[in-house]
């Protein structure tokens, strides 16, 4: 036999196939198996082989053709491109009779069918179909829909006078009632529906729909499944249709819908619909569906496989899941029967409307969109998306539940994915992790249930549309301060100036800022506007880490605010703590909208903790609004006896102190901390658990190997002190900057006196931990320990002339009074000690004394409450000054829920004007209030 190098090539390339080098047994080809037919694309007919021969089928960009009489004219009737993909001849074609070689061509060969047609989209290919409906005609229809589906029934009710029957067709017996023979003219079909999967017998109901009306016609949208999984037409189907955009493209790269069918009649039919309503598939979107179809197989088995698993991980967790690869999924037997495959689609139900929109939203391989079928995984809420266009009445009528979560998976590696959503889960409060699993939380709906049938006391829900009003008090450092820098321990309190922050509800997507006591400074986003793609936010439960997150920092820097520079001063570094634990803080899409105004009876800057005081607002505040934490229930009342051996129940009031748990308080602190660090950089931690804690404690910085940390100085009994603000500026970094080279230079020296500080601030917590004291001593004691405190702080270099006038002032006759700095020095404030006995009058005078040199004195009590929220369980306490709406950026947007101003009045305006001398007072008379 000549070898084959030597055969003569024609000018074809039509290469003779080498005969065996020795005789062999004939067997037949076997059938290609399905992924095979999806890669091989085979010409129609001679007539469509491409002259050059080319691998991939040709794209005939036009939209005629030369000639009369030719096969091809008119695109919108035929297009040699749209011929490979499965319109097999053209309209023209069929009005001849011509013999249709459809097993030839690709949809056609991979759908069992003898025709098929590529149109616009699926919804396209649907409305070519009931095309062939009449006035008069009855269609009975699943009652679970796509929404497309469902909106298009509703207009050929309406509008075509067609009769559209809906019934639970899981059920094949359901549909017998209204089977009318001469009136019932289709059966549209879907298994498994969309979106809760329901297994239709698409066999069994083509049986009774054949037996009953013979000239009905069964029409199945085969979408969820594809051609791979499911042929409906092998199961006595007349036409299926397929939306192409989904699993036969692919990749949602574009719009297309393929019909198929057994009938010629039928095709006959459609085939002159398309040509004559234009919408058959064009020349370029045929290509792209012709090459997405040839990867469907294996694009099919990479989804279906991780759909299981992502069904299994749901089940598990205890949600109500909607796949038919669980072995509990209603007539799985029957999808087995006629199925090939479980599809990549699945749903699931969270019992929590709200909940399910914080899990769609934290999500982030999975993307939400309303369409399924891509290489991408993606999640959707259909009552709010695909099938919003139902009436919600009818949505509950056939039993689709508002908080059902779709899920359509992609090709992504199946770890990746479920990682993912279990994140997401964890963020939006579904589940948490414990004993090394994940774990389902109880959603609120059920909990609240459940509270109501145990009679457990009431807590605060989430009131979106009310006013919030919290608090935080100031602090001086009474002894330690610079020393505490380098290991030594510092006494702080609380003082009762405080800063204030008022949240009042807005309705039109944004949150805004008024620094009223910064430069009067105002500032509002729209809330879609902020960084979002940079926020890796911290699900509830867990803490911050221990470093900001500088993503976030520079995203907020860069592009929600103008340059630092651009800015009153102060202003920047608040703006960005505020929006910091906004948006770290925001969990599974639940952005609250609000304005929030902060007011301060404390001096900005003058060393009293103004920040500190800022930053637990701020945190106390936006954990309410973000739901991170819930207040304490209302305790229960006094009650006399009401039978015989019943006790009755005698309530204790506390005046509003103590009030606020522990836990609560402490999530406050860690937030505060953070945005502390956001301010400052490497704060110490002490300012803020004042603020947040209130009282007196005790606090070592780590580092210098001794017990480190704050600890609450119990039995402090509060104290009168006199703060004079210097209106010195101060640099705190450079003072303590000074304070460390000092050291260096003079190492003995500075040991000493930090020794002698460490000593003082010993004796002082002693003094005021010790409830045996007499109170003249204890005030004696630390008059003293105040003078000896200051005069080491002098010694270290951190005092100020003005300070030193201050002091002189307040130590003459005839006050003899003892005051030291506090804070960093420099410039800020001094304290003053008042004994209980100190005359009014006098007090009076030397307040005027030192306001004619130009300080600014304020009497105040060392020692008070800590963090306080207005209680939300009365009304606000409102008064003729007052506004009654919220605030709302021009044009006022109302309220969508229809909360109306009546409901909730604002007492924003008044708080903005109040004069500061009187805001302590103001603010007391809104309500009862809850304190640390």
């Amino acid at each position: 036999m000549e070898p084959v190098s030597s055969l003569k090539k024609d000018s074809g390339h039509n290469l003779p196939t080498p005969e065996p080098e020795s005789p062999s047994l004939i067997r037949p080809r076997q059938p290609y198996r399905f992924s095979t037919l999806c890669a091989t694309v085979d010409s129609p007919d001679a007539d469509h082989k491409d002259q050059h021969g080319s691998s991939s089928v040709p794209i005939y960009q036009s939209a005629t053709f030369k000639g009369v009489g030719n096969r091809y004219d008119y695109t919108r009737s035929g297009n040699p491109t749209r011929s490979h993909l499965g319109e097999l001849r053209c309209f023209f074609e069929l009005r001849k009779n011509c013999s249709l070689s459809t097993t030839e061509h690709h949809i056609a060969k991979i759908s069992s069918a003898q025709h098929a047609f590529a149109v616009s989209s699926g919804m396209a290919a649907l409305d070519v179909i009931t095309r062939l409906l009449k006035p008069g005609s009855e269609v009975i229809a699943g009652d679970d829909l796509y929404g497309g589906t469902n909106r298009l029934l509703t207009y050929l009710r309406t509008h075509m006078g067609v009769t559209v029957h809906h019934v639970d067709t899981t059920k094949a017996e359901s549909v017998v009632p209204y089977l009318h023979p001469g009136k019932t003219s289709m059966v549209l079909l879907e298994s498994p529906t969309n979106p809760l999967l329901k297994i239709v017998d698409i066999a069994g109901i083509s049986a009774l729909v054949k037996e009953k009306c013979e000239d009905a016609i069964v029409v199945v949208d085969n979408t969820m499944m594809s051609p791979y999984l499911q042929r409906p037409l092998e199961h006595g189907a007349d036409i299926v249709y397929d939306s192409a955009t989904k699993y036969l493209s692919g990749h949602h790269d574009l719009m297309a819908g393929v019909i198929t069918c057994n009938r010629d009649d039928i095709a006959k039919e459609m085939a002159f619909i398309i040509n004559s309503v234009g919408n058959a598939l064009s020349p370029f979107d045929s290509f792209l569906l012709l090459r997405g179809t040839k990867t469907l197989a294996i694009r099919m088995d990479r989804q279906q496989s991780t759909a299981m698993l992502v069904a299994q991980m749901l089940s598990k967790l205890g949600f109500v899941t909607h796949y038919p690869g669980l072995p509990n999924h209603p007539n799985k037997e029957i999808h087995d029967r006629i199925s090939d495959g479980y599809g990549a689609v699945l749903s699931f139900e969270t019992g929590d409307k709200e909940l399910s929109e914080r899990i769609v939203a934290a999500t982030r391989l999975w993307g939400i969109s309303v369409s399924f079928g891509c290489v991408n995984s993606l999640i959707s809420m259909p009552c709010v998306m695909s099938h919003a266009s139902i009436d919600p009445a009818v949505r509950a009528a056939r039993g689709l539940p508002e908080d059902l979560i779709r899920l359509c998976v992609g090709i992504e590696d199946p770890a990746d994915l479920l990682d993912d959503l279990r994140h997401a889960l964890m963020e939006a409060g579904a589940i948490t992790f414990a004993a090394n699993d994940y774990v389902r939380l109880p959603n609120p709906i059920s909990r609240a249930v459940e509270k109501l049938a145990l009679g457990e006391a009431r807590t605060v829900p989430h009131w979106g549309n009310r006013e919030w009003f919290v608090s935080a008090p100031g602090k001086v450092i009474l002894f330690g301060e610079h020393a505490v820098v380098h290991g030594v321990t510092a006494v702080a309190a609380s003082v009762d100036l405080r800063c204030y922050g008022l949240t009042s509800p807005r309705y039109d997507n944004k949150v805004s800022v008024h620094f009223k006591d910064i430069n009067d400074y105002k500032h509002e986003w729209d809330v879609d506007d902020l960084p979002w793609d940079a926020v890796n936010s911290i699900p509830k439960g867990e803490d911050h880490p221990d470093t900001l997150d500088m993503r976030v920092i520079e995203a907020i820097k860069a592009r929600a605010l103008p340059p630092e520079s651009e800015m009153p001063p102060k202003t920047h570094a608040a703006a960005v703590a505020f929006l910091y634990l906004y948006m770290m803080m925001s969990v599974g899409g639940h952005r609250p909208t609000f304005h929030f105004v902060c007011r301060s009876t404390l001096p900005i800057g003058a060393g009293l903790g103004s920040s500190a005081s800022f930053s637990v607002c701020i945190a106390t505040a936006l954990n309410i609004l973000h739901e991170r934490f819930a207040l304490p229930s209302v305790p229960p009342p006094t009650r006399r006896p009401s039978v015989s051996g019943d006790p009755g129940h005698i309530h204790v009031s506390h005046g509003g102190r103590r009030a606020i748990p522990p836990e609560i308080a402490e999530e406050a602190n860690r937030w505060a901390f953070i945005a502390e660090k956001v301010l400052h950089g490497n704060p110490s931690g002490v300012d803020n658990s004042v603020a947040v804690f209130g009282g007196a404690l005790a606090y070592v910085r780590p580092g210098f190997g001794k017990r480190s940390g704050m600890e609450q100085i119990q039995g402090f009994r509060s104290l009168r002190f006199l703060l004079v603000d210097s209106k010195v500026p101060r640099d705190t970094k450079a003072l303590v900057a000074g304070v460390a080279r000092k050291k260096i230079a003079e190492p003995v020296l500075v040991g000493q006196l930090l020794d002698a500080i460490q000593t003082i601030s010993n004796e002082a917590r002693r003094a005021l931990a010790d409830p045996e004291v007499p109170r003249s001593t204890l005030l004696s004691g630390l008059a003293a320990l105040i003078d000896e405190n200051h005069a080491h702080l002098v010694s270290l270099g951190v005092s100020h002339p003005a300070l030193e006038s201050i002091r002189a002032i307040t130590a003459d006759s005839p006050y003899r009074l003892s005051t030291k700095l506090t804070g960093a020095g420099g410039g800020g404030c001094a304290v003053t000690l008042v004994p209980d006995d100190f005359a009014d009058d006098a007090l009076q005078a030397l307040i005027s004394t030192l306001e004619a040199q130009g300080y600014r004195p304020y009497v105040t009590a060392v020692g008070g409450s800590g963090m306080g929220i207005l209680s939300p369980y009365d009304p606000i306490m409102v008064d003729g000054e007052d506004d009654a709406s919220p605030p709302l950026s021009p044009p006022a947007t109302p309220d969508p829920n229809g909360a109306g101003e009546s409901q909730h009045p604002s007492i924003r305006r008044r708080f903005e004007s109040v004069d500061v001398s009187e805001l302590s007072q103001w603010a007391s008379g809104r309500g009862k209030w809850l304190y640390v």
